[in-house]
């Protein structure tokens, strides 16, 4: 079953990824993770969903394994971002947050059509409908053009279950407008559903939003975060991945983003 459901329009944007288990791992083992973005656009893949709809598993097993299908020559930033407006009908999703819920509204009123539902696919910031046949191409396109931005990103675990975010980016053309944004998502998180469409249900999901920080304008073609944040006991550090983007001022376009993940493939 979808459930549509109509959102004032608000502006609290976020995102995030989940990769290979040797990316968490730099986290889990206390080490800096640091990644340059590149030349090429990567894609960042929304996943909007719920643990109360009975539709959304298909679409989250299809974003947990986006990567693998799309191969290792793609740049793909996936996110699942989980919305509150399912929690009504029988089920408190445990991963829903308002925000997102306010960044599906927000992302939808620079669409043709302005409905909020789930599962709903957003890449590079345009909604994508036909998901389930059009994923791969619609993220070739966005790795086939250049990035106007560059995004360097750093994490650095600390005592206490403490972890140093760092994000800057910059845009050689220093009229480009743009916000940047930084998140960290979860993997491998199972959940069992107790009531609602999907009752009785085990769940598994990666990449799901766990934090969001953000939006810092671009001023003079720079932008600068950093935040240190408390990770709470239930997150899982080897699970965890920190994400960053920079979303055009005017218009939802996507104008690059980049994962830790890269730390796997060693680029540090």
């Amino acid at each position: 079953m979808y459930i549509k459901h109509r959102l004032a329009a608000s502006l609290v944007p976020l995102c995030l990824w989940a990769a290979t288990a040797p990316a968490y791992a730099q986290l889990a083992a206390g080490q800096r993770c640091e990644v340059n973005s590149g030349a090429r656009t990567a894609a960042l893949v929304e996943l909007y969903s719920s643990e109360g709809c009975s539709s959304c598993p298909p679409a989250d097993r299809r974003l947990n394994a986006l990567r693998k299908e799309a191969g290792a020559a793609s740049l793909i930033v996936p996110l699942a971002l989980h919305v509150t407006y399912w929690d009504q009908i029988g089920w408190t999703d445990p991963l829903a947050q308002p925000q997102f819920d306010a960044r599906q509204a927000e992302l939808l009123r620079h669409q043709p059509r302005h409905v909020a539902y789930t599962p709903q696919f957003f890449v590079g910031g345009t909604e994508l409908r036909g998901w389930d046949t059009q994923l791969a191409a619609a993220i070739g396109r966005i790795n086939a053009t250049a990035a106007p931005v560059a995004i360097g990103l750093s994490a650095t675990p600390g005592p206490g279950g403490k972890l140093l975010l760092e994000a800057n980016a910059s845009a050689p053309d220093a009229r480009t407008g743009g916000q940047l944004y930084v998140a960290i998502s979860e993997s491998a998180i199972v959940s069992t559903v107790l009531r609602g469409e999907n009752r009785g249900a085990t769940l598994r999901h990666d990449a799901a939003v766990r934090l969001w920080l953000g939006p810092v304008a671009l001023a003079q073609g720079h932008a600068r975060l950093r935040r240190e944040v408390h990770l709470p006991a239930s997150w899982r550090p080897e699970n965890l991945q920190v994400v960053a983007f920079v979303q055009r001022a005017d218009s939802n376009a996507i104008l690059q983003a980049v994962s830790t993940a890269s730390c796997a493939k060693g680029a540090l």
